[in-house]
């Protein structure tokens, strides 16, 4: 009988835990991050060692800006499986958001665990299409002086076109714009949208022609193709 009454139970207790977890996930796909955290915290309290629940946590940090402990959760994820490729990708992208808010001396101690979480990632998953973006951004924002070069960041862009030629002509584009060849970023972007035709595509574009060259008619006609070719 003490046997039948433990496991009724465990199994409504199992069953509690699991209707936490999913309300937590919904309020997080609604963006209500703030909400999320509390029950994602009490889950992580029972479970302090469950990867969906710690990068739960490390996502919701990561959307609320605090770095500090984002980087936390992303490296214990890490530390329990170092064999994923997406864990060192977040921790990367936690050093390095760290990195541009905390000023100069901040970002210099943290280049290097950045740079190598996201080769590390690149190592577990030679496909790992974010992890090449995110180095072509480290390539563009460091200073020369401490290994910042875009030819570096060219040889990245150059692999996502082999892997993704959207991908490929978008962060040809970004470079391009971030040098201020404006012209050259133009043509990228529109090759992005011959290729992918993503929403993406076009806003990156229209963003071009509104902010960088200052043509918002432009921008807006971008806009506009989108939605005739995507009516329904």
């Amino acid at each position: 009988m003490k046997k039948w009454v433990f496991s009724l139970w465990l199994i409504s207790m199992q069953m509690l835990g699991q209707t936490s977890y999913d309300k937590a996930v919904k309020l997080f796909d609604d963006e209500k991050y703030s909400q999320a955290k509390p029950i994602f915290l009490s889950l992580y309290k029972e479970e302090p060692n469950n990867l969906k629940v710690i990068e739960y946590l490390g996502d919701v940090s990561s959307h609320l800006d605090d770095w500090d402990q984002s980087i936390v959760y992303y490296e214990k994820l890490k530390r329990l499986k170092p064999s994923e490729a997406n864990y060192h990708y977040k921790y990367g992208g936690a050093l390095g958001m760290k990195a541009k808010v905390g000023g100069k001396w901040v970002a210099i101690r943290l280049i290097g665990d950045m740079r190598a979480a996201f080769e590390k990632a690149l190592q577990l998953n030679p496909k790992h299409i974010e992890a090449r973006w995110a180095m072509i951004e480290y390539y563009l924002q460091l200073p020369a002086f401490v290994g910042g070069s875009e030819k570096k960041a060219q040889v990245y862009a150059n692999e996502l076109m082999k892997l993704s030629p959207v991908d490929g002509y978008l962060s040809k584009a970004h470079i391009d714009e971030y040098f201020k060849r404006y012209t050259s970023a133009e043509k990228n972007y529109k090759f992005a949208i011959q290729v992918g035709g993503s929403k993406n595509t076009y806003e990156r574009l229209a963003q071009l022609y509104r902010e960088k060259l200052h043509q918002p008619e432009k921008a807006l006609q971008v806009l506009k193709n989108y939605n005739e070719k995507n009516k329904s």
